[in-house]
């Protein structure tokens, strides 16, 4: 392996504005288009979470406004519990591939790659703004499944068979929106290869001469990593999606077990296995989280090491954990699977798999914390965000303790408890606190003053906030959302 930048042909500057800015081969343009384009997507998945949860909160209320909007989802009355799980479903899929998937990696990772490690641009320009197009595709695929015919999918962002493998015989929102919701991940999946390819390519092949990979930034080693998770995973999804394509509109039993009955109706398909498709799905949704969680684990060390003015406590060991969390994160799918009937002792090995990630996981946190120790700490906004990411790392890494074990993972099942931690972890530590950082840090030349307290002001509105979602839903872990709706109430 060359540890010096290979020869690289800088690309030439672009003469308008179209080729400057819309389809621009400038890493730094790029970045900014996959951070905008996240940015988007945020406030839609704010604003279906704000719709979904009118149902939690006034499951009688009618809405006016709403009901003119989404005439199907509400029917002259209250919100329909088939438009709640369209909603929750568009929600949970925006935010976790268009949001947590798209902003640490591709806009954060783009922008800023070929800056620390001394490249002129990624290795593959072309094929740089090809995968945020595609992404963009698939973005607007996704958007489109809201108002089609029958409505957005109900079966999750997870999207279990049979459920989505029946077509719109099994319900509203399963016919044209849940194709339209397979196409689109499909689509999405493409665009996170050509994306990996890039990200590996870049960080082997041009660093800047005297660059070994043990002096590469913490940052560089968590998008190098998270790359290499999404070349491995999403392969395996986009395979999951066209089998479960077929099945819809090829007449294909993947997924589709013998003896079904939807509405008296009986389902002319045999052979196939519902629990496959899980295991398609988790196979590439464990990593998912990892690619979602390891740049910002990179940006949380630099800033602590940048504003406790010290190196980072352990590198080695840091890069080793970084490392160790992503090869271990493709062993442990199956803890998401512990309802599905698993043999005991496949449950067991996931159980013990999955309970030792908590080791590279602990040698990242203390050395945090190592890092800290003896500093000359300057409390700026960043470093509040950083400290504030290592606490909610914390406090929501502690609930894999309880449900990486089946004896109390399956009775916590369809309760708050499992995704209590899953907001504070991947909203506040993947994208928000980045994103909240980035744009409080933009005036600091202008007002420093003023910026500095607003930037403490939004880190204790922001920690509260999400300690506060994660010791609720802990301490309600007993009343499963889906049982609320159940009751009416």
């Amino acid at each position: 392996m060359s540890e010096t930048s290979h020869a690289h042909q800088v690309h030439a500057a672009p003469t308008g504005f179209i080729w400057k800015y819309v389809f621009s081969l400038d890493h730094k343009i790029i970045g900014l288009q996959y951070y905008f384009l996240a940015l988007i997507a945020v406030f839609l998945g704010m604003a279906l979470s704000i719709i979904f949860r009118l149902r939690l909160a006034w499951p009688t209320e009618h809405w006016p406004l709403l009901a003119k909007i989404f005439p199907a989802g509400f029917e002259g009355g209250p919100m329909l519990p088939e438009f709640y799980l369209a909603m929750l479903t568009m929600h949970g899929t925006i935010m976790v591939f268009f949001v947590l998937t798209t902003a640490p990696q591709s806009g954060f990772g783009n922008y800023f790659l070929p800056i620390q490690i001394g490249a002129h641009d990624m290795a593959f320009p072309v094929l740089n703004m090809l995968s945020f197009w595609v992404t963009f595709v698939s973005m607007a695929v996704m958007v489109a499944a809201l108002f089609v015919t029958g409505g957005a999918p109900i079966s999750g962002w997870t999207a279990y068979a049979p459920l989505s493998a029946l077509g719109e015989v099994a319900g509203p929102g399963l016919g044209a929106g849940q194709t339209l919701w397979i196409i689109s991940i499909a689509i999405f999946c493409l665009a996170s290869l050509l994306g990996a390819l890039n990200f590996i390519t870049t960080v082997l092949n041009m660093r800047a001469k005297g660059m070994s990979l043990m002096r590469m930034p913490l940052t560089v080693w968590t998008w190098f990593t998270t790359a290499i998770l999404a070349l491995l995973s999403f392969p395996v999804l986009l395979a999951g999606g066209i089998l479960l394509l077929f099945d819809r509109i090829g007449g294909t039993s993947f997924f589709i077990p013998a003896g079904l009955v939807v509405s008296d109706k009986v389902i002319p398909h045999a052979g196939g296995s519902p629990i496959l498709w899980q295991h398609l799905f988790w196979f590439f949704g464990h990593p998912e989280v990892y690619i979602a969680i390891l740049p910002g684990m990179g940006v949380t060390s630099q800033l602590l090491s940048t504003f406790a003015r010290k190196p980072i406590y352990g590198y080695r060991a840091m890069v080793y954990a970084v490392f160790a969390i992503g090869l271990l994160g493709f062993f442990v799918w199956g803890h998401h699977m512990f309802m599905s009937g698993l043999s005991p002792m496949s449950a067991l090995v996931f159980s013990m798999l999955t309970l030792t990630i908590g080791v590279p996981s602990a040698v990242k946190t203390f050395n945090w914390l190592g890092t800290l120790w003896g500093g000359k700490i300057r409390f700026t906004t960043p470093m509040l965000y950083a400290i504030g990411f290592v606490s909610l790392f914390v406090s929501g890494g502690i609930t894999g303790l309880f449900l990486g074990q089946t004896s109390i993972d399956i009775p916590l099942h369809d309760t708050y408890f499992p995704g209590g931690s899953f907001p504070p972890d991947h909203g506040g530590g993947s994208y928000l606190w980045h994103l909240r950082r980035d744009l409080l840090l933009v005036p600091q030349n202008v007002w420093p003053h003023v910026e500095r307290r607003l930037g403490q002001a939004s880190f204790l509105v922001d920690v509260h906030r999400s300690e506060r979602h994660l010791h609720a839903d802990a301490h309600h872990g007993d009343h499963g959302p889906s049982a609320a709706l159940r009751a009416g109430h």
